[in-house]
């Protein structure tokens, strides 16, 4: 048994095991080696989990407007105003708006609050932002929003697909199995427009046009046809619609020419996946995020299923199609009815007897039937003033949502802003009436769901700070603050699992994918104690991994259904005005708005800025130089980031990071820039095909400024904050002629300090830096071009609690001592291993291979997902040495 307290990572959809153990200075985070999820292996995400155990930046008391008040009074604030917008304008103005960041127990709790109670069906998730095609796919094609295979089927596939997916820095441990798939003979395709770091470790990829899934997809179904390798055996026993579906792809797809044409993809590049595919059986087909996120994402996601089904490849070892969670516990949110367009227990708020079922169990007599808003729908309904009190849980819409500006200024006009978070200044808090302290990852218990159905214990292991608390607590002292005392009288989160698991076997009888029966008699201790176990497990039976081998689906008849398909053009193209189609994901580092991972200064180093990539012909065509800044415009807003010309991007297309927000850049929010554009049946955004143009940004001046204590350089043209160690860094740049005489005079606030100041008038130099007796406190670098000092080296300086004559003349110079080595850019994360030290060991023959470089200074060790970039530098050291190196 792992020793210390068994938890589950509170970042990506792989629910990966984590052992938290007391340290001598804090706590410790390691891999669970007995989950099934990770056997011990973390990301660099997950490792660095203890640098953000800390309470900066935390929410740590329930305000009212804006005055700090105990939570008796923040909770009667919050019921009173609940119950006077019910009374006036009805339960149709009420709205939460929570995410996969919650616990299953908290999302029950706040579906039961609203739904059954408060009487109002507007409850959505940020689920919707990332995996709400994929549940329109499932509830089309299988009658329920259920993933039919598991993690183990990796191990076993001969041929794994990737659509949509830079698994490698998106899902790095799952991308670990893949690995080890492919180095005991899988193959491994991806289709993704952008080469991504995942694509170095693929036997293909087939870079499409942005938008052609399905007719990729209904190609490849109608090629299989004519060579004979559908299974029409399996479809006719356990499938409908698959000639209507055949038919539908024929006339799309005459033949791979046209498939090609269509795609914009190389003809012997289709024949030899079309071939690869045909003869494989043993096939998994992963997707995420560049499917979902589409004006069509549903039909992506039915267009991976219906070449599934129609070549029974489906249910058994090593086959299936697998769609990959973005957040913790965005399934466990959809069990519980987290969706507008679902009740809780995999229940329809369409179907009467549902309905009835729920109403009767919950004794709400409240609940009413029909779907609530959708995201997007939820806002507009909000600038529209349809919902007057809204509140927001563990989520950032002000950042994440398209269009974010309008957003803002609904939540700017909302009578009634409930916001309940760990971060007391996100870009959404600011427009909160009310804010109440949520407790955060490490504090918390309940359970999450991972991509594969695994329902694991989160268990907290540290007592909350100040007076944050639960956020089921939270929802359920405002049930009893409106009267309904009895609905929500738990005392602890295993009550309210007990209750779920009862529900989700209430009147079932096989008719729902989701039961979890088998867990519903739980004790408290038995519930402390619960391993991961997966869903379907109904009472008296055992948990399931594999569904629909031989058919059981949860339509009405029990057969699957093929959906036949027409490609669709997203809604927005290119045009002479905004000429450039870009794209939007994660880095590898990073997650979501930052709110957790940028407090950790290993994590920035990898990438401390928001890039945009593009081709470099483009760049050169524009007049971008690769490190410069330019301008990105969209039809909605606005954005300035560092350019970086890559390869990987396809001409006339860009890449941008979703992360940044107003506390970590000047402009940067992704969300500004997107269209609000949405599928038609998921209600999914469309984040991954809006219309830009650049421009260069003509800087007159950069810098970089290195501070002890946080400050806010706010009405300068650019500027971009990152953490160091000891330190923040924050690089600057503006359009005017001269940097504003604040930042050069007193960049920190209180006196005292000795200020060292070098100027070279000629060149347009400044360097200052500011201390406390021999203890750095700020350094400050300007030039008419980005200052080029030893970033990393510097940082180190701020870890010192004095400063000796050596290092005080590299200060200001900006350079190390001549005995000293600047470490660079982060490449590994989970050990802090700098381009600098692999370039120097590849370059002296120290190391050879990836892993030799693991083996000298570990490297790519751990996550493994900075393995594609050390591939790639031992690659490039090779073809400098010419052919002999090889």
């Amino acid at each position: 048994m792992a020793e210390g307290v068994r938890t589950t990572c509170p970042y990506c959809g792989t629910g990966c095991g984590v052992v938290a153990s007391r340290a001598r200075d804090g706590w410790a985070v390691g891999g669970d080696p007995e989950h099934p999820a990770n056997h011990g292996r973390l990301c660099s995400k997950g490792a660095a989990l203890p640098d953000v155990l800390g309470t900066e930046g935390r929410l740590l008391r329930p305000t009212v407007d804006g005055e700090t008040v105990g939570w008796p009074a923040a909770i009667a604030a919050v019921a009173s105003r609940l119950r006077a917008v019910v009374e006036e304008s009805g339960p149709d103005a009420v709205a939460f708006y929570v995410s996969g960041q919650l616990l299953t127990e908290d999302y029950y709790v706040a579906n039961k609050l609203l739904k059954g109670f408060i009487g109002s069906p507007h409850i959505d998730t940020n689920s919707r932002l990332c995996m709400a095609s994929t549940v329109a796919g499932h509830k089309r094609a299988f009658g329920a929003d259920v993933v039919p295979g598991c993690y183990e089927d990796l191990d076993e596939a001969e041929l794994i697909v990737l659509v949509g997916s830079n698994l490698a820095w998106c899902h790095p441990i799952l991308h670990r199995r893949v690995r080890a798939a492919r180095d005991r003979g899988a193959r491994l395709v991806v289709i993704d427009p952008r080469r991504s770091a995942t694509c170095d470790d693929a036997d293909l990829h087939l870079a499409l046009k942005p938008g052609s899934d399905v007719a990729l997809f209904n190609g490849l179904l109608a090629e299989l046809d004519r060579r004979g390798r559908l299974d029409r055996a399996w479809a006719a026993g356990f499938t409908r619609g698959l000639e209507a579906t055949l038919e539908a792809a024929r006339a799309e797809a005459t033949d791979l020419a046209a498939v090609a044409a269509a795609c914009d993809l190389p003809l012997d590049a289709l024949e030899g996946f079309c071939e690869l595919l045909a003869g494989t059986p043993r096939t998994v087909t992963l997707f995420s995020q560049g499917v979902n996120q589409s004006s069509s994402g549903s039909d992506k996601v039915n267009a991976i299923l219906n070449l599934h089904l129609a070549t029974g490849r489906i249910g058994r070892p090593g086959m299936g199609p697998f769609s990959v969670t973005g957040q913790p516990n965005a399934m466990g949110g959809r069990e519980v009815g987290g969706l507008a367009n679902q009740l809780a227990a995999h229940m329809d708020p369409d179907d009467p007897d549902d309905l009835d079922r729920l109403r009767r169990f919950w004794r709400a007599p409240n609940l009413r039937g029909g779907q609530g808003l959708k995201a997007l729908e939820l806002f507009e309904a909000v600038a529209a003033r349809r919902i007057r009190a809204l509140w927001i849980a563990g989520t950032n819409p002000a950042v994440s949502l398209p269009e974010a500006e309008t957003v803002r200024a609904a939540l700017a006009a909302c009578p009634l802003v409930v916001v309940s978070d760990v971060t007391a200044d996100s870009d959404t808090a600011r427009f909160a009436d009310i804010l109440l302290p949520a407790a955060a990852w490490s504090e918390k218990d309940g359970t999450v769901t991972n991509s594969e159905r695994r329902i694991s214990r989160q268990r907290g292991f540290r007592a909350p700070p100040g007076e944050a608390r639960p956020d089921w607590w939270i929802f359920a002292q405002v049930g009893r603050a409106l009267g309904y005392g009895r609905a929500f009288a738990w005392r602890h989160p295993s009550e309210i699992f007990r209750e779920h698991a009862r529900l989700s076997a209430f009147e079932n009888g096989g008719s729902r994918a989701f039961d979890i029966g088998g867990l519903a008699d739980l004790s408290r201790a038995a519930y402390d104690a619960l391993e991961p176990v997966q869903w379907p497990f109904a009472k008296g039976g055992a948990p399931t991994a594999r569904l629909f081998a031989t058919g059981g689906f949860f339509t009405p008849d029990g057969w699957a259904r093929l959906v036949p398909l027409r490609r669709s053009e997203p809604k927005e193209r290119p045009s002479f005005v905004f000429p450039l189609l870009a794209n939007s994901g994660r880095y590898r580092d990073q997650w979501h708005s930052m709110t957790r991972t940028g407090l950790a200064a290993r994590l920035a180093g990898h990438r401390p800025e928001p890039l945009v990539e593009l081709h470099p012909r483009d760049a050169a065509r524009l007049g971008l130089a690769d490190g410069s800044l330019a301008h990105i415009e969209s039809r909605h807003g606005a954005a300035v980031m560092r350019v970086a010309a890559s390869e990987a991007q396809r001409p006339g297309e860009v890449f941008l990071p979703i992360h940044w927000t107003d506390a970590y850049a000047s402009r940067a929010v992704v969300g500004r820039l997107v269209a609000g554009h949405r599928d038609p049946l998921s209600g999914q955004p469309e984040s991954k095909h809006t219309p830009v143009r650049l421009r260069p940004f003509k800087a007159c001046w950069s810098g970089l400024l290195l501070s002890r204590r946080a400050v806010s350089p706010a009405g300068i043209g650019y500027w971009c904050r990152s953490a160091g160690a000891g330190c923040q860094l924050v690089e600057l740049a503006g359009e005017e002629s001269a940097p504003p005489a604040w930042l050069v005079e007193q960049p920190l606030a209180g006196a005292g300090l000795e200020r060292l100041d070098y100027r070279d008038s000629a060149r347009g130099v400044r360097r200052l830096a500011w201390l406390d007796g021999d203890r750095l406190e700020a350094a400050l670098f300007l030039a008419p071009d980005r200052p080029q000092v030893a970033r990393a080296w510097l940082q180190g300086l701020f870890g010192r609690d004095a400063l000796g004559a050596a290092e005080r003349a590299g200060l200001l110079a900006g350079r190390t001592p001549e005995a000293a080595a600047d470490r660079s850019r982060l490449v590994c994360a989970c050990f802090a291993v700098g381009l600098a030290e692999i370039s120097a060991a590849l370059a002296d023959g120290r190391a050879t291979s990836a892993p030799e470089v693991g083996r000298l200074l570990s490297a790519g060790t751990g996550c493994g997902s900075c393995l594609p970039e050390i591939e790639a530098l031992v690659r490039a050291g090779r073809e400098r040495r010419g052919p002999e190196a090889a």
